[in-house]
Parts: structure tokens; sequence; C-alpha cells
């Protein structure tokens, strides 16, 4: 583990958050990507000179310091981040919007000053970047985590389990377990073993789409013979 040294003597610059983060907000993030996020926003927003009240996706994916904060969070750093802003936004933290031509995402806190930013920005009373004024908001949708998976698929959670879900929720990308609980479901395996064994193949041996839709005898089924007997 890295150590860190100390804030230094003398005069800090500081980054104001409201006590309602720490009352309300921060006791509802389980999610560190989520975090760290939203804490990257309000700090670059506070840095950010004039009237413009949001920050892009571009400038965050350019943001080296937030991306090495998320390594190992996911698959990626990019994927940490696209995690983190999509339960940002789920949750209400943050609002979204994308331009028309869905090759930027511009993010808005949702603060009062923040709101009224995002409404202009919708009925095109501000312009935002490369003269981009059609802009559409992003529905917040909320995709369960791989606990809420695993209960909905396989069983009541045991805590033993409960560190190696994480690792995997880490480790593969989230469309991967999604996928291969509905393999598990199909194939009436409902076993977390054999969820485990999908991803560990694809990891190693590449993901085939489609494989898993395949009704014919497959490592599927044999793995399937294997774990039941």
């Amino acid at each position: 583990m890295r150590a860190f040294s100390g804030f230094p003597i003398g005069k800090l610059a500081y980054t104001p958050l409201p006590d309602l983060f720490f009352g309300e907000l921060l006791p509802l993030i389980d999610n560190l990507a989520e975090l760290k996020v939203t804490l990257h926003v309000f700090w670059l927003l506070h840095r950010k000179k004039g009237a413009r009240r949001y920050v892009t996706l571009q400038d965050l994916r350019s943001d080296g310091g937030l991306l090495r904060s998320l390594q190992g969070l996911a698959s990626s750093p990019e994927e940490a981040l696209r995690e983190g802003l999509q339960k940002a936004v789920s949750r209400g933290t943050l609002l979204c919007l994308v331009s028309s031509e869905g090759d930027d995402r511009f993010y808005f806190v949702n603060s009062g000053k923040g709101r009224q930013a995002f409404e202009q920005a919708q009925l095109g009373e501000i312009e935002l970047a490369e003269g981009t004024t059609l802009v559409q908001p992003v529905v917040p949708v909320e995709r369960p985590n791989i606990f809420v998976l695993y209960e909905q698929n396989i069983g009541l959670l045991q805590p033993i389990i409960a560190e190696e879900l994480q690792d995997a929720e880490r480790t593969y990308p989230r469309e991967w377990i999604e996928e291969a609980f509905r393999i598990a479901v199909e194939n009436n395996v409902r076993n977390w073993k054999y969820v485990r064994r999908i991803l560990e193949r694809w990891a190693t041996e590449g993901k085939d789409e489609g494989k898993g839709r395949r009704r014919e005898k497959s490592w599927y089924e044999e793995y399937k013979e294997y774990i039941e007997h």
C-alpha cells in the first residue's frame, strides 16, 4: 500500500461539499467507483471558471488522476468510470444530457444551480461544447449488481461467498456477468460454480457471442452434468 505523506503546512485550496453529502448521500453510496467519480465531479466543477456548471464525459475520460484512482475497480478504468457515472445518475446525484450527435455527455450536479443549468441546456438557452444545443436527458436506469443477480437467480446470499462475488464483479464486464447468470437459469443450473466457470472460460478462450444460446450439447451441458454428480 502506498503511503500518504500528509498535507503540507501553509495555505491549502479546499473544495466545498454540502453537509447533506455526508449526512444523507454518503451512507447510500455502496460502490467505490461511484464515490470516487462523484467526488471528482464536485472537484472539477469547483475549479471551473465562469457559468459553465457541467463536466463532459470527455473531461473525465482525459483526466489521468481520476483514471488512476479507478484502476482495479473494474475490468478497466474506463469501465469503472462508466459504472460510477451510471450509478451516480441512477441515484440522482448527477443529471446527464447527451448530445444530439451522441458523441458526448454532459453531467450536472443535482443542486439548485445545477438543475437550473440543466434545464437551460435542455431549452437551448446555454450553449454546450462545440456549439451543441440539441440534447436529450439520460433516463436513470439502475442495473442490478452481482449480489442482486445472485439472489434473483440462485438464492439467498451467504456471507462466505460475498467476497468471491465482489472479486468477480471487479474482474469481468457487467454484460458478461448478466449473460452468465442467464445461461445458468436457461440450463437450470442455479449454481455459482457454474456461473463462475462460464466467466473463466470466456476470459481464457474468448467470448463467442451467441455461444450461450446454442441448443446442442456443449460444454455448458457437460459442466452442468459434472457439478450435478
